[in-house]
């Protein structure tokens, strides 16, 4: 967490793969590595630009099921991508609780990658502490990391 943004929660992890591949797994295969197991995730429409539908739905090991629909504000390809959910469908207001980076960077003979959670309000990033963040997201990193460093590139 950084003086700038004090409502920010980011977990980070040096992959040992070339960026174009973590790349190609972080964007293209979500279902393989963003919710951790038990949990999986279905991507139900991903509309790759500004402004674009981002929508999955998570489901539990015991029945659980957790929509996540919102939009892209940024789409970098190769590079990162941003989502909120304080936006759906049509340019439609909802109750904001975060907006979504994850982003790569070069490093060494590998990747960095990184994903952040910014929230609106500090009650916001106390609970998404609660709920587990860092084990969670730290969880989907180690996926990531683990099918990008385990596949021929």
């Amino acid at each position: 967490m950084s003086d700038e943004t004090p409502n920010q929660l980011s977990v980070t992890r040096y992959i040992a793969a070339p960026p174009a591949k973590v790349w190609d797994v972080m964007a293209h295969r979500q279902e393989e590595w963003w919710c951790p197991v038990p949990w999986r995730v279905e991507i139900d429409e991903q509309d790759r630009r500004p402004g674009g539908a981002c929508r999955m739905t998570m489901y539990g090991p015991n029945g659980e099921v957790a929509p996540q629909d919102g939009i892209f504000l940024a789409y970098d390809e190769g590079r990162r991508f941003v989502t909120t959910d304080a936006i759906v469908g049509d340019f439609q207001p909802a109750g904001p609780f975060m907006i979504g980076i994850w982003e790569i960077a070069p490093e060494g003979e590998g990747t960095r990658y990184t994903a952040s959670a910014r929230h609106w309000r500090e009650e916001n990033r106390k609970t998404h502490e609660q709920m587990g963040f860092v084990d969670g997201w730290a969880a989907c990193a180690a996926q990531l990391a683990a099918i990008c460093e385990n596949e021929r590139a």
